[in-house]
């Protein structure tokens, strides 16, 4: 009798890596630096803003980069975890740690459900249903009275972590940051680099030939997108503690275009380029915010060079450079 392979094992085609490489501790190292004495001259508020959107852009590279998958509608776990969160530590007065928990468990929710629809399709018939479904869940933001239509939800009380650190405090709130985007960040390297990593990356290169050594592709792609949801969530309920607020804006198209730009500025598929690929964004906009709408016409500019000139993301172009030269 034929052996079915195991659905969560690695394929015999790969094998997981479990050695650190020099260039990712190098890029550790330099992270942690910066989110250390960042704050000495950045304002706290700009680099939590950065951080969540890094978060957020780590989740959707997990199943573009590492899965290929590309949906177009990741800013309906991102909103709507945003949504949940606000209106539980606003309206029914939950702590902040719960708010962003139920939250998260937002983005699980309807990433199983937009997961189990989608993943049967591939290419552009993927991305149009994440899309179509994302946006049906915007008018339906637009429309029920919890959200508060455009207004969003205001005044968000950020409360005690635990009980105990009062998150009204910008460096208190700034750590607690650092801490959930260190952990989804772990947490995504962890992923890519367990064996089930190794089944989505043999997924995205060859996928017929991953179903004839007897993996199950469509439970891998569906864990896969569950597990984006829940971090994109993740990123959207800390974003409306930090800013105390939930909008339209959040479950709005451009939200899901805006971390599709970051992935792919940063360099698509590598561990630390949606993490660069958010602070340029995010800083650009800052810097731009009184050029109003043309911000949009100058990110699309960007994006038509990185496409053209630097295919591979700005840590993508850097890793190759240095291994060209080494």
């Amino acid at each position: 009798m034929d052996r079915v392979a195991d659905p969560i094992a690695a394929p015999p085609m790969v094998s997981a890596r479990t050695s650190i490489s020099r260039g990712e501790l190098i890029g550790f190292a330099v992270l942690l630096a910066v989110l250390i004495f960042a704050p000495a001259f950045v304002y706290p508020m700009s680099l939590m803003k950065s951080l969540c959107f890094a978060l957020f852009a780590c989740a959707f590279n997990l199943l573009l980069g590492y899965v290929g998958l590309l949906s177009f509608g990741h800013a309906l776990f991102f909103g709507w975890a945003s949504y949940v969160c606000a209106h539980a530590a606003k309206v029914w007065g939950l702590t902040p740690e719960v708010a962003i928990l139920l939250g998260m468990l937002t983005g699980t929710a309807f990433g199983s459900i937009v997961g189990a629809l989608a993943i049967r399709r591939q290419g552009i018939y993927f991305a149009m249903i994440t899309l179509a479904l994302a946006q049906m869940m915007f008018f339906f933001a637009v429309q029920t009275p919890f959200t508060h239509g455009e207004d969003g939800i205001q005044a968000v009380p950020r409360g005690r972590l635990f009980g105990l650190i009062d998150l009204n405090d910008q460096m208190n709130m700034y750590v607690t940051v650092v801490v959930i985007f260190l952990a989804g960040f772990l947490l995504i390297y962890r992923i890519i680099h367990s064996p089930f990593g190794e089944v989505l990356k043999a997924i995205r290169e060859n996928e017929p030939r991953a179903i004839s050594l007897g993996y199950k592709t469509d439970r891998y792609k569906l864990v896969a997108f569950v597990l984006s949801a829940t971090l994109a969530g993740l990123a959207g309920a800390t974003k409306a503690i930090v800013f105390q607020l939930a909008s339209l804006t959040d479950v709005d198209w451009p939200m899901s275009g805006e971390v599709i730009l970051m992935t792919l500025v940063g360099g698509l598929g590598t561990v630390f380029g949606p993490v660069v690929g958010a602070f340029v964004i995010i800083t650009m906009q800052d810097n731009l915010a009184q050029a109003g709408r043309w911000v949009m016409v100058i990110q699309g500019m960007i994006f038509v060079v990185c496409v053209l000139l630097f295919r591979r993301g700005i840590i993508g172009e850097l890793a190759q450079l240095l291994r060209t030269k080494l």
